[in-house]
């Protein structure tokens, strides 16, 4: 468990770029289940789930992030990082 806790300065980067992606991703996803594709097998409302999931996964992976930085003992770690 203690090594599933550790965090650097790469994977906070790793944490934000991958948040980002998320969220590019549920919009452009979203936006395609709305517009483009068919209602055939209902892949529009399939595709419109998995958007809205990963809507809901990219600002909890932010703040899991984030709360893995405030944790005691990881701002001597992080404090060398570029922000």
């Amino acid at each position: 468990m203690r090594k599933l806790l550790l965090i650097g300065c790469k994977t906070m980067r790793e944490g934000v770029v991958v948040s980002f992606i998320f969220f590019i991703f549920s919009i452009l996803m979203i936006l395609a289940a709305t517009n483009i594709v068919p209602t055939l097998f209902y892949m529009n409302f399939i595709i419109l789930l998995a958007g809205f999931s990963l809507l809901l996964f990219a600002p909890l992976i932010l703040v899991s992030t984030y709360l893995l930085t405030v944790l005691p003992g990881m701002r001597d770690k992080l404090k060398d990082c570029e922000h």
